[in-house]
């Protein structure tokens, strides 16, 4: 990334010495972008693009599930991976921009749609509204300490 500062999502990934690359790509400082216009801003396949949702169980912990960013998530689905009786997302305006599946400042459990077994790549937030960051999807899982399952409808 050059001089560019790094994200900790980019820290971590060095730590765990998970090849990544970066991407940028333009966004209204402070505001979301959806999934699609992501993938289509940095020139990729939806399917390969993945989005990170918090979630909330009935026993008031929260988890955090990775989808592909054209698809929905199946909360009865979810609350089965999470073991939770029911999980329910939690309002976008508590997650500050940019959340990644790495380096969230606590680690809760993850999983992440089981569909991204199939992807030779996937990209993910850099951990900041405008980044992303690429890599295989073997070593995110590993870095994420994240499961897979059948999350998505």
């Amino acid at each position: 990334m050059g001089k560019e500062a790094k994200t900790n999502a980019m820290r971590i990934l060095e730590r765990e010495k998970v090849a990544y690359t970066a991407h940028e790509y333009p966004h209204e400082e402070g505001v979301a972008v959806d999934g699609v216009t992501v993938a289509a801003s940095i020139g990729e396949d939806p399917a390969c693009v993945y989005k990170t949702l918090v979630t909330q169980g009935s026993s008031k912990n929260y988890f955090v599930f990775v989808i592909p960013v054209a698809k929905e998530l199946d909360l009865k689905k979810a609350a089965k991976a999470a073991e939770e009786k029911a999980v329910e997302l939690v309002h976008v305006r508590e997650v500050r921009g940019g959340c990644s599946p790495v380096g969230m400042k606590k680690q809760y459990r993850t999983v992440f749609d089981e569909s991204v077994l199939t992807q030779q790549k996937v990209y993910v937030s850099g951990g900041r509204i405008g980044t992303q960051v690429c890599c295989a999807p073997a070593d995110l899982i590993r870095a994420a300490r994240a499961a897979t399952a059948k999350i998505i409808f």
